[in-house]
């Protein structure tokens, strides 16, 4: 049996049900393999008293410090995490956090090896854990991971220093790992990892009749993101706009809400563009499935969830070129490529309104992005690291 443990600090709790759910559907896959005994440590990050104690921290510390998950033994160790120094000090108190919590599981829990699934701070603190106990380590790049911390003065070095020491990295897409490259990482040790999504449940319906429950006439786009400036909801209010009849529906909630508000008012298009907040993950297929085109306009991106579950909900996508997005818009089945302009946002819609592809083609777009996939291939690597230090 291989035993795993898993460190991330993207991970959902009760507080934040959304919050790195593609980090828990990964996590849960490998925890079902039959070859495989995991346990996951999804730590905190809080600032020090009295802050802790105000908005959204109050309620992330009231958090259990462990809980089963959905399945999944979670343990959620709280560290400091210091609001003014710009991330410095993140990776070097999540490892002090962590030291007696890992003592405490090897005891009965002798993990071959620690699958970091976020770049920063988890994988630095993971590469001194690794040194600790005398494991290998792998550190998977998501996205602004690599983009933002990978960049920033304060903690670009340490996350150079975490990928030149790990036994083993994983990139969601082949231009996150070009991106990697870029900032002095071997290629030769980067593994492109996809991410998977769930056939079963993101899967084609009645868009009619779909519509027609939401009170929605006529095409409808709809946007899948935070409420951020990366996601630059703005440039597809901005589209929409520009196309009379067209309903947007933005789910997602975040501290641009009140800034788009704004937009969609000036604009005099608040009877067909509505924010919706956040949507239970459980309520996103079928909004999803009932557009007939899903837009995002990021800045940056690793691989977005969103844009192949809306491709296995056979709805084509109109995506900036960020990231992963050669990778999956690979066909005009998919959708469109396009930049990062209003008007260019609107032709796209326009074309793929013009001469949909059939829900079946969409779909069939993204039928090699299976979590299936996506456990196998990190049970391989991680067990290649393993069988590497033996």
């Amino acid at each position: 049996m291989l035993r795993i443990l898993t460190l991330s600090t993207l991970f959902p709790d009760a507080t934040r049900p959304n919050f790195g759910i593609f980090v828990e559907r990964q996590t849960s896959g490998l925890a079902a393999h039959p070859d495989v005994v995991l346990q996951a440590v999804a730590p905190i990050g809080l600032p020090p008293a009295p802050l802790a104690k105000l908005g959204r921290y109050a309620g992330l510390a009231s958090v259990a410090t462990r809980e089963c998950w959905n399945g999944i033994d979670v343990h959620r160790p709280r560290f400091t995490v210091h609001p003014f120094l710009q991330g410095r000090r993140h990776a070097a108190e999540l490892e002090r956090a962590l030291i007696p919590l890992l003592d405490a599981i090897r005891d009965e829990f002798a993990f071959d090896v620690i699958d970091a699934s976020f770049f920063f701070p988890d994988g630095p603190a993971a590469v001194a854990l690794g040194k600790r106990y005398d494991v290998p380590v792998s550190i998977k790049a998501r996205g602004a991971d690599i983009h933002h911390w990978g960049t920033a003065p304060a903690t670009a070095a340490q996350v150079r220093a975490a990928g030149r020491h790990a036994a083993g990295l994983l990139a969601v897409s082949g231009a996150m790992k070009a991106d990697m490259v870029a900032l002095g990482l071997s290629a030769d040790r980067i593994r492109i990892h996809h991410t998977g999504v769930d056939q079963a449940r993101f899967h084609p319906v009645d868009r009619a009749a779909a519509k027609a429950s939401l009170g929605v006439t006529g095409p409808l786009v709809v946007s899948v993101g935070a409420l951020i400036p990366r996601k630059a909801h703005d440039i597809v209010i901005d589209a929409v706009a520009a196309l009379p009849g067209v309903t947007l529906l933005v789910a997602g909630e975040g501290p641009e809400r009140a800034r788009l508000e704004a937009r969609i008012a000036r604009l005099a298009i608040g009877d067909r563009v509505r924010l919706l907040g956040a949507v239970p993950h459980a309520d996103l297929p079928r909004l999803i499935a009932t557009a007939d085109v899903g837009a995002l306009a990021s800045r940056s991106e690793g691989l977005a969830n969103a844009w192949v579950e809306s491709l296995a909900c056979g709805t084509p996508i109109v995506i900036t070129d960020a990231g992963g997005a050669r990778d999956v818009v690979t066909s005009l089945d998919a959708g469109r490529v396009t930049i990062r302009d209003g008007l260019a946002f609107a032709a796209a819609i326009v074309a793929l309104l013009a001469d949909p592809p059939t829900q079946a083609a969409t779909r069939a777009t993204a039928a090699r992005f299976t979590w299936e996939a996506n456990t196998a291939a990190l049970y391989d690597h991680l067990a290649a690291l393993v069988a590497g230090r033996r």
